[in-house]
């Protein structure tokens, strides 16, 4: 499947994962099966779960008491978005807000997406997470408070930083932005495909009462008035 499309004059990357029930490792079943007898008519049962591929987390996910993925408006999961790898620090180290600023500084607007990267890419949740081979950088409490303070809508995330290090850092990380409504992007793909930093970005889930995540379909718009640099 080809990762870049042209639609009129302008450029479009998809960052989705493409998931093949037959290698992924989470839940993933496909149940296909013929409703119309002899004149086919043909459905597929999807068995997933909501943290399948590039997904995105609500607040529900953390709080039975913080809205799910059906509850917030359409324009959560859309927007002008931002992409920095962090280039200047050492691996399995902690991103704080001074490698913030240093990164994004006054190039950040309220309500935006930001997404963190770094040259230390392993992918997310397989066998080589947390292992001597995982250099990714560390999200934590004070990267979780600058996106907090800065009014961000979504922080997404590249293979190069770490979403699963250890409950000190994930928990309030989790805890002090998604009581704001703010989501996360997880999983994405084709990040080396983009050619600006800046972009409109869409990465809507289904709206479905009741779930916490959900697979989404991602993707970059790049040369969109109104959402460059």
């Amino acid at each position: 499947m080809e990762p870049v499309y042209e639609l009129n004059g302008l450029r479009v990357v998809d960052l989705t994962k493409t998931l093949d029930p037959a290698t992924e490792s989470r839940r993933c079943h496909l149940i296909r099966y013929n409703t119309g007898g002899p004149i086919p008519d043909f459905h597929t049962a999807l068995d997933l779960t909501s943290h399948l591929g590039t997904h995105c987390e609500c607040p529900y996910h953390h709080d039975d008491n913080w809205p799910s993925v059906a509850e917030l408006p359409l324009t959560t999961f859309m927007g002008r978005a931002r992409y920095v790898t962090i280039e200047h620090m050492a691996p399995n180290t902690h991103i704080m807000p001074a490698d913030l600023d240093k990164v994004l500084g006054d190039k950040i607007q309220e309500r935006d997406i930001i997404i963190l990267d770094s040259p230390y890419k392993i992918p997310p949740f397989t066998p080589l997470t947390n292992t001597p081979e995982d250099k990714r950088l560390y999200i934590c409490k004070e990267s979780a408070e600058w996106f907090r303070d800065h009014k961000v809508k979504c922080v997404g995330f590249g293979d190069g930083v770490s979403i699963e290090n250890c409950e000190a850092d994930v928990k309030p990380f989790h805890d002090i932005l998604m009581v704001e409504n703010i989501v996360f992007l997880e999983v994405l793909k084709n990040l080396e495909q983009l050619k600006s930093q800046t972009f409109f970005m869409s990465y809507a889930p289904l709206p479905i009462v009741g779930a916490d995540s959900c697979p989404v379909r991602a993707y970059a718009i790049e040369g969109l008035p109104g959402f460059c640099e």
